[in-house]
């Protein structure tokens, strides 16, 4: 916070692809010229198969340097690639900071607990845990999920979104499963107003009260989709 009691701009680290049609990469940009002091940057390129390391720890000093907290946004997948870069290395935050990381582990090269990434970005980026929060979002969709504030200190994390978008979890019958069992998440989204407003998934979830839900991942049988692909891509060229 500012004497003043302002609070200061976040700067936006990108870690997602830099390419129009990403639906990611332009909300996180989007988001970035919105919200953010305007001297952050995008660290992987328009093809998804190159995570600029170098640029990226030379833009996070710089804001350590400058005492800008900063937003870290990206896949899964180039959280995990970054991880491996860094090799233990310890690049620290301001106070404020935070991480927002959004697709999971869905793709076909590895797969990292989540409990296990977000403690080693908390130790990498010197912050709490409670400052990295998960998005939930899919193309289709005109809203988004995050986890509950609550439920980030540790357990499950719950999603939860805006009162326009509403989960429903779902058996094979299409019939809505009662609270704390399992099945298939279906979303009605207000906001879609162009488009379908309601879309079923192939992702798995178990029903938290009322419009709150714990994500399991995607169903084994599924096609493979999402943003995380796209750098999962930069992993599957270093093996």
């Amino acid at each position: 916070m500012l004497g003043g009691g302002e609070q200061l701009p976040l700067r936006y680290l990108l870690l997602v692809p830099d390419r129009k049609s990403s639906s990611l990469g332009y909300m996180m940009r989007h988001v970035a010229q919105q919200r953010g002091d305007g001297k952050g940057g995008t660290f992987v390129d328009a093809a998804g198969e190159r995570l600029d390391v170098a640029a990226f720890q030379q833009a996070l000093s710089l804001a350590f340097d400058e005492h800008v907290p900063v937003c870290i946004a990206g896949t899964a997948f180039a959280f995990a690639a970054l991880l491996d870069d860094l090799d233990g290395g310890i690049l620290p935050t301001r106070p404020g900071s935070r991480i927002m990381e959004t697709g999971g582990f869905k793709g076909r090269t590895r797969e990292i607990a989540r409990d296990e990434l977000y403690a080693q970005l908390a130790h990498c980026f010197t912050l709490e845990t409670e400052r990295i929060v998960a998005e939930y979002g899919m193309t289709e969709l005109t809203s988004q999920y995050y986890d509950a504030q609550w439920s980030r200190s540790g357990g499950e994390r719950v999603k939860i979104g805006p009162p326009w978008l509403r989960p429903s979890i779902v058996d094979a019958t299409g019939r809505a499963v009662a609270d704390g069992e399992i099945g298939i998440l279906r979303h009605v989204d207000l906001a879609n107003r162009g488009s379908v407003v309601a879309i079923q998934t192939e992702d798995l979830a178990r029903r938290v009260g009322e419009g709150g839900f714990v994500l399991l991942g995607r169903d084994p049988d599924a096609h493979l989709r999402g943003c995380s692909l796209d750098v999962e891509d930069v992993l599957a060229r270093r093996n």
